[in-house]
């Protein structure tokens, strides 16, 4: 068999190659060329990527947490916080801690949040577990089992805005304003709302014991109180001497505007001369069923509350139209008691209709901030204060309250002899007007 004569010799060697080996020598220059070029290629990429490698860790490299910022709250800022601060606790937690057996991660979870939640300063923006989260659904619709009364914060202490009418803790003798001290002997002082509302509710039929201090009292006095299922109506209607109509409203839920709407109407078919609207512990709800309720008292297009943000842009809200009874004699009745939608609609009756509206009572709760609630993954939400409310005249609610044009005091001994000075001030004044 013939030798190919170009496999077996060196290309340095003097002997000349044939043809086909010249066209292979020009044919591998080229490639070793290509070759060459690609691996410069490489290398630099490579070596430029290092570098922003490099200059990327160097700009997540930890602040302090004075320069810790969002990073979305200021464009110009290129400012970030090293996470991994929490995970390496969490990891501490697993090694270190006594009883690691007893750790819920879940628990440890949505106790971070909770915690980024409080640290705002702010008792109304909260987290919500799944648990919490369906307390709270509970809450706003009316039925659930505890002892039926509005708590909130209030210069940083655990404070009752309001026994719903017809609870349990109206029964035991709690009062708007009553300051909760402890809470079955532990201390309130250390509690957010979430967890006083987990440890005062529970079973019917169960009894919890608050330890609790009233303004005007030396000292503390204990409560206790049964709890029941809680199923309360937000409007009820009465009508009182002389064909004065009183509608009570207890809190703004689902069923606020329809029972209201009814209400309103009935007054009207009995030819009522004037109308009190009590709100008196109504520790408020749904802004919607407040704007609604405003609407069946106010002519179109009146303002009924404005919503002011973070950086003082304000958006007003007005009435839908539905009016029944703007022209009606109204005395609306407010305490310490009347909170959030309940002062948005006082503020809105007052602004609105200054020659027949007369506020009477007591100044109210002072909570003038709105809350958005967000439902999250896992049946879990948030609730965050987003912004905050005016008067249609621009005075501010939140933590001023609303002043009531004629002020009229409920004593313990009143309350405690079933006297109502309050109701009694409203009536007469609707009385005097009508002689008029």
């Amino acid at each position: 068999m013939q030798e190919e004569k170009y496999s077996h010799k060196g290309i340095d060697e003097k002997e000349e190659a044939p043809e086909e080996f010249k066209l292979y020598k020009k044919r591998m220059s080229k490639y070793f060329f290509q070759m060459l070029v690609l691996v410069f290629f490489a290398v630099g990429i490579f070596w430029a990527g290092f570098n922003r490698g490099k200059e990327s860790q160097q700009a997540l490299n930890p602040v302090s947490i004075e320069k810790a910022v969002f990073d979305n709250k200021d464009e110009n800022v290129d400012s970030s916080i090293d996470f991994s601060l929490f995970w390496n606790v969490w990891e501490l937690l697993k090694e270190k801690f006594v009883d690691t057996d007893k750790l819920d991660a879940r628990k440890l979870y949505y106790g971070a949040i909770k915690g980024m939640m409080e640290a705002t300063g702010d008792p109304y923006t909260t987290f919500f577990d799944p648990e919490e989260n369906k307390k709270f659904g509970e809450d706003i619709s009316g039925n659930f089992e505890g002892i039926g009364a509005e708590l909130g914060i209030k210069s940083g202490i655990l404070t009752v805005i309001a026994p719903l009418q017809g609870t349990p803790a109206e029964k035991a003798g709690l009062r708007s304003g009553d300051k909760i001290i402890k809470i079955d002997g532990k201390t309130a002082a250390e509690m957010s709302i979430e967890e006083a509302v987990d440890n005062i509710r529970g079973q019917k039929g169960s009894s919890v014991a608050l330890t609790i201090f009233r303004e005007g009292q030396q000292d503390t006095q204990d409560i206790t109180v049964k709890r029941d299922v809680i199923n309360v109506k937000s409007v009820t209607f009465e009508l009182k001497e002389k064909n004065i109509a009183l509608i009570k409203v207890t809190r703004f839920g689902d069923d606020t505007t329809k029972g209201f709407t009814d209400a309103i109407n009935s007054a009207l078919q009995q030819k009522a001369s004037g109308v009190v609207i009590d709100l008196r512990n109504n520790p408020g709800g749904y802004l919607e069923s407040a704007i609604d309720v405003a609407s069946k008292l106010l002519v179109k297009n009146k303002i009924v509350v404005i919503e002011e943000n973070g950086d003082k842009s304000q958006k007003k809200m007005y009435s839908r139209g539905g009016d029944l009874a703007s022209s009606l004699e109204t005395v609306v009745l407010i305490n310490e008691g009347s909170a959030s939608a309940s002062e948005i609609l006082a503020g809105a009756l007052k602004d609105n209709r200054p020659d027949n509206v007369t506020l009477v009572g007591k100044k109210s709760f002072g909570k003038g901030s709105v809350q958005e609630f967000v439902k999250m993954s896992q049946g879990t939400a948030a609730k965050i204060t987003v912004a905050r409310w005016l008067t249609p005249n621009g005075t501010q609610i939140n933590e001023q309250g609303i002043k009531p044009d004629k002020e009229v005091e409920l004593s313990n001994e009143d309350y405690n002899n079933n006297k109502d000075p309050q109701m009694e001030a409203a009536l007469q004044i609707l009385k005097d007007k009508l002689v008029k």
